[in-house]
């Protein structure tokens, strides 16, 4: 039996979830900028997205769970990518874009809107508000496989917890410390 949660309940949890949300967003973005534009194409695999698509995937799809948790149900139909849209810079544009009106919208949910057990593909059903903690772990995860092209891209890997190697190795650079 999905759980069952009251309208204050699930304003709580999109509460506490929507401070998160945000700064996950602003670390995915920096993640999607640090794409060199001339290897958008990289691929790891032949069976891998490229960076581009997989950069997509992700702003895709948290519009997909914003536009759901708002709306009450789920649209499958695919997210095409705007023609203009087709360099990291652009994708990181319209993932601000999308993510500002889907987050004007879920804050603009009731509770009850909230409450409302969402149905997942047939794999699942819960309320509405649970999927800003599904979308966040869907970002972060495939967030991690997009960082984890960076480097054989030359490129340089962006602060996500903390300071990474590159950016700590900036900062000693900078502070005429470096290795």
């Amino acid at each position: 039996m999905p759980p069952q949660f009251t309208a204050d309940q699930t304003s709580f949890m999109r509460d506490l979830a929507l401070p998160i949300l945000k700064i996950e967003h602003d670390t995915t973005r920096r993640v999607i900028q640090a794409i060199p534009a001339d290897k958008a194409d990289y691929r790891p695999d032949s069976v891998s997205r490229t960076a581009l698509d997989l950069a997509w995937h992700i702003v895709a799809s948290e519009r997909r769970f914003l536009t759901a948790v708002a709306a009450g149900g789920f649209d499958y139909t695919a997210v095409q990518r705007p023609e203009s849209v087709t360099t990291p810079a652009a994708i990181a544009g319209w993932f601000d874009e999308s993510f500002a009106a889907g987050l004007q919208k879920v804050q603009a949910a009731t509770g009850d809107q909230l409450a409302k057990l969402l149905d997942f593909r047939g794999m699942f059903q819960l309320p509405a508000a649970s999927f800003l903690q599904i979308s966040m772990n869907h970002t972060i995860h495939h967030r991690g496989q997009l960082t984890m092209y960076l480097r054989p891209m030359g490129a340089k890997v962006p602060s996500i917890y903390g300071e990474s190697y590159d950016a700590s190795q900036d900062r000693l650079a900078r502070e005429g410390k470096a290795k």
